[in-house]
């Protein structure tokens, strides 16, 4: 069984173009480009969760959500460098 292409069916072609050109997956730009013509763009980029900025975490946080991820080196890093690698991940 082929499997179907999430560009068949989007709507704006122009969106789903610039979302894949920056590295989002075909899954994802296809649902965000028909997302924002069923609601508007301001609308939809509001949704999701609510998480907070890594700069609020604390080291042994931010440690453990590096180990989650598999960044090497990570006990040894600062705060600062733990965020960059998180952020980069």
């Amino acid at each position: 069984m082929a499997k179907k292409d999430p560009k068949s069916n989007v709507k704006d072609k122009g969106l789903y173009e610039q979302l894949r050109g920056a590295g989002a997956s075909k899954k994802t730009s296809a649902r965000v480009a028909n997302n924002t013509v069923t609601a508007s763009r301001k609308k939809g980029g509001k949704r999701g969760g609510a998480a907070g900025s890594y700069d609020d975490w604390k080291v042994p946080d931010l440690r453990r959500r590096a180990k989650q991820v598999g960044i090497t080196g990570r006990s040894t890093m600062t705060k600062k460098q733990l965020i960059k690698a998180l952020r980069a991940r």
